[in-house]
């Protein structure tokens, strides 16, 4: 059907899609006629149409979106011609640049051709297609006028976006389709997916319009193709490598765009296409990209970018993961957020597998080594020396092992904890590992540690650096693994070690509990099963068939161990910490090595040297020994590490024997207080020793009795107060009314201890009235020591005891002793006591002390305290004195309140010049009273 409406000089064309039927109601044909004579206006026929069904109204839109806006005039006709005339030459230089912009696109299709020879371009059958690269023909003249648009192209659709003419086709949604085509054109339609490298061909309209026309007709279509987005939207990729190639143009434009917390999903796109991008280049600025995505990735983040730069190095091999990823990470590594260069750390250790073995020893290990010396932040050196580790699992060049070891040493005594740690559980047993590769444990790591430790106790006779110890020791003690792991596999019996049948079981408590997987002996073996093979051949060598051949286990028993035991007789016996340290390093290697080797190998060696027995009382050899640290580390280090009875017996019978040896040979009982004071801090061997000390309490020697008098004192601060009722106080009783003066004497530091710590009430009334039978029987007021011990004691456990016990007992006592003391006529000894009263009464002034208890005898003793210093030591004499006065004007004065008494007497002498400061500057404030308040209320 064919209708045409004439009006405003213009031709408008009415035509149906090939099979499709348009209905035309009446009074619409009508108004078309009516409009063609200038009788209605195109709102006429629009107001009309909106009555019409919508699937009619759908059919007409071709026409209603091409109707001018209002009526023309006939003036109008007058002009017709003139602009005919234009629009002919307008539409004469469109086709001939079309006809320009056609033979140009067909020459870049040839060089796209030339430059991709693995697939044919795509050709377009339809000669007269424009290209689109060209922006649509903008006039004010066309602007409106109305277009005739061929549904056959176009379709009644409006949201087709048409790309370039050889992909028009590929736009098209597929929801479109059957509004667009008859259901029998489709189904003739070739198929035109992106994999089809055949030619493309678009059905030809029926019709007999030029070229030139639907050239024109299409520059209406309003596309840009000029801008470079435009550009990457009208060539759409139809391969692999094109695709790669608009990733790598687009991605440096679409990732400043993207918000920080979202670009980590930009990751697998900027990989991929670094990956497979064919520009050098390119590539290298897609991996600056990637390492630059976020500013300060967090944890999470590094592990996406650190999941995706190894799968890129598994993909592209070791040579471009050394070309392209390395010097990303160099470009980092001053970065100035340690989160960069956090992931810089990391990144070495990741890519650690996949690079060049000749990188791994060279320029990795120089990137960690400088990061870790020079690198600030506690976060980073960690991952360094985490990475390190990585690089010393794969290394294999054995001259960088001295390198290696000096970072072992450098990351040992790092200021942080946390890059200690990481040493211990990462780097330390890979570098051990290739120690053990390359046969260097034995012979130079170990004993190399061992000579510095060695080296520190001579060079520390007047004061030892405990820092440096620790870390030599700690690193011995995570070396324990490796060392018995290598014992294993050198063993006579490895060879036999074989899987089969039902394998035995490895007790839960077989070893220490490890600091890391890496420390677990059944990792360094390889598995539990092959260990527990190992294991069992192993106790059964042992004990059956000795250690002739069996040179690694050797050089432990012949070497490893005398050195140890030598430089354990080198150690401070009065250092807790060296004495622990060195304990808990003889535990786990006995743990380690087992019972049988512990029983068999390493306590003869202890009892050698110590020689427990009376022979050895008199000799100074022995004496000697005995009050060294080999008695503290034996007791605690080697005699604990199993709990069996017959093993408790043995500790008990040692701590025995060493108690009674020490004090019949009147030597210091230093090395007897570390073994009670290491085993004491395990409330699992209370009980025990206890039970040590109560062999002391009934030895027939007095020595005896009185070193047990004194191991209490230690005993008690740990002892829970049942045990303290029921075992300490009857035992400290007992002592309490020995016959030998010296042993009840022994039992004051004790009960004062006791007074200290405990709560119950009953308890401390008891030691009070022990105390007091002390002080107030006429047997002890002579008694020079008891007083001396008495007051010692006051004075260390008077600022911590219960309130009332040192206000109703220790000052009145104080006063009584300083009274006493006035009367002495021996002047050493009156200067000793006056010396331990001021001692006294300096750790009491720190305590609340009522103005009646200030009155009656706090005062009074400082007095009584004066005299004594006058003529003895007037340098302490000018000391009391303000004492005195300080509290003599606080009585005066009646200002003692609560929270002024709480401070102490010479506290508050120090502090006068800084009240005074205060008070000062608080005069000169200017707020008001009210304001004032207000600045000392407490915040809600």
């Amino acid at each position: 059907m064919d209708l045409r409406i004439r009006g405003g000089g213009r031709d408008f064309e009415l035509w149906d899609d090939v099979g499709l039927n348009i209905p035309k109601p009446p009074d619409l044909l009508q108004l078309y006629r009516d409009f063609g004579n200038h009788q209605v206006t195109g709102k006429d026929l629009v107001d009309v149409a909106s009555g019409v069904e919508e699937d009619e109204l759908e059919a007409l839109t071709p026409i209603l979106g091409s109707l001018p806006p209002t009526l023309e005039t006939p003036a109008a006709v007058e002009n017709s011609l003139l602009v005919k005339k234009l629009e002919d030459k307008i539409s004469l230089l469109n086709s001939e640049k079309w006809c320009l912009m056609e033979q140009i696109r067909r020459l870049e299709s040839e060089m796209d051709f030339l430059k991709n020879e693995h697939f044919a371009s795509p050709v377009v059958c339809d000669s007269v297609q424009p290209s689109l690269d060209q922006s649509p023909h903008k006039d004010s003249e066309d602007s409106g006028q109305n277009s005739v648009i061929n549904s056959s192209d176009m379709g009644e659709n409006k949201d087709i976006h048409l790309s370039k003419s050889d992909e028009i086709d590929s736009t098209i949604p597929k929801e479109n389709f059957p509004r667009s085509f008859p259901r029998r054109e489709r189904e003739g339609m070739p198929s035109s997916s992106p994999s089809n490298k055949s030619t493309v061909h678009f059905d030809k309209p029926n019709r007999k319009l030029s070229p030139a026309f639907h050239q024109a007709l299409l520059s209406f279509c309003r596309m840009s193709a000029d801008s470079r987005l435009g550009s990457e939207v009208s060539r759409i990729a139809d391969s692999e490598k094109s695709v790669m190639l608009m990733l790598g143009r687009c991605l440096p434009h679409i990732v400043p765009n993207v918000l920080l917390a979202k670009r980590e999903e930009l990751i697998p796109l900027i990989l991929c296409t670094a990956c497979l991008h064919p520009e050098p280049k390119e590539r290298d600025q897609l991996l600056h990209i990637l390492f630059n995505l976020i500013k300060r990735p967090d944890d999470e983040q590094r592990q996406m970018i650190l999941t995706g730069c190894v799968a890129f190095a598994r993909h592209v091999g070791p040579t471009r993961v050394e070309a392209e990823l390395l010097p990303q990470c160099w470009e980092q590594i001053n970065h100035k957020y340690p989160e960069r260069r956090l992931l810089v750390a990391e990144s070495c250790g990741a890519l650690a597998p996949y690079l060049p073995k000749e990188i791994r020893s060279s320029l990795v290990l120089s990137m960690l080594q400088q990061m870790l010396m020079e690198d600030k932040a506690d976060l980073v050196r960690e991952a360094v020396i985490k990475s390190l580790g990585i690089i010393m699992g794969y290394i294999d060049d054995p001259d960088k092992y001295q390198q290696g070891f000096e970072l072992l040493l450098s990351a040992l005594g790092d200021p942080s904890e946390r890059v200690v740690s990481a040493t211990h559980q990462v780097f330390l047993p890979a570098y051990a590992a290739w120690t053990t590769e390359l046969g260097n444990l034995q012979s130079h790591l170990i004993p190399t540690l061992l000579n510095k430790i060695e080296k520190l106790l001579r060079e520390g006779e007047h004061g030892l650096d405990e820092h440096k110890l620790h870390m030599y020791l700690s690193a011995l003690q995570s070396l324990i693994p490796s060392l018995f792991a290598l014992v294993l596999q050198n063993a006579p019996f490895s060879s036999k070690a074989k899987l089969h049948g039902e394998v035995p079981q490895i007790e839960v408590t077989r070893f220490p509990r490890a600091m890391s997987p890496l420390q677990d002996v059944s990792t360094i073996i390889g598995s539990r099963e092959q260990l527990a093979v190992l294991l069992q051949l192993y106790d059964y060598q042992l004990e059956h068939e000795g250690t002739t051949g069996w040179e690694s286990l050797l050089w432990v028993v012949n070497q490893l161990l005398p050195q140890l035991i030598e430089i354990v007789g080198e150690i401070n016996v009065t250092s807790t910490t060296c004495v622990h340290e060195f304990s808990r390093f003889f535990w786990r290697l006995c743990r380690t090595f087992g019972k049988i080797f512990t029983n068999t190998k390493v306590k003869p060696q202890f009892q050698e040297i110590l020689r427990l027995s009376e022979e050895n009382i008199d000799s100074s050899a022995g004496n000697g020994v005995l009050t060294k640290a080999t008695v503290p580390i034996y007791a605690t280090g080697v005699l604990t590490c199993y709990i069996q009875e017959e093993d408790r017996k043995l500790l008990i019978g040692f701590l025995e024997d060493v108690m009674t040896l020490l004090s019949l040979s009147h030597a210091p009982l230093d090395s007897l207080k570390a073994s009670f004071v290491e085993l004491g801090a395990n409330p699992a061997y209370h009980e025990l020793l206890l039970t040590v000390l109560w062999y002391g309490v009934v030895h027939t020697s007095a020595l005896v009795r009185c070193t047990a008098a004194r191991m209490f004192e230690l005993l008690v601060k740990g002892v829970n107060e049942t045990l303290v009722a029921q075992r300490v106080v009857p035992a400290l009783i007992t002592l309490s009314s020995d016959p030998e003066i010296s042993v009840r004497i022994a039992t004051i530091p004790a009960f004062g201890t006791i007074m200290e710590t405990v709560i119950q009430r009953e308890l401390l009334e008891r030691v009070k009235m022990q105390l007091a039978s002390f002080l107030e029987d006429p047997q002890y007021q002579d008694q020079y020591s008891l007083h001396t011990e008495i007051i010692k004691t006051f004075g260390r456990v008077g600022p911590n005891a219960e309130p009332r016990f040192r206000d109703e007992f220790v000052i009145p006592h104080l006063h009584k002793l300083a009274l006493v003391n006035n009367l002495q006529i021996v002047d050493s000894k009156r200067l000793d006591i006056a010396t331990h009263l001021f001692e006294a009464y300096s750790a009491l002034s720190c305590c609340f002390i009522s103005e009646d208890l200030m009155v009656n005898h706090f005062l009074p003793g400082l007095r009584c305290l004066r005299i004594d210093m006058e003529h003895l030591s007037p340098e302490h004499e000018v000391i009391l004195t303000s004492m005195i006065k300080e509290c003599e004007q606080k009585v005066e004065n009646k200002t003692v309140q609560e929270p002024q008494g709480s401070m102490s007497i010479a506290a508050s002498l120090v502090s006068e010049d800084t009240k005074t400061k205060f008070l000062n500057k608080m005069g000169q404030l200017t707020t008001s009273g009210a304001m004032l308040a207000n600045v000392f209320q407490r915040k809600k």
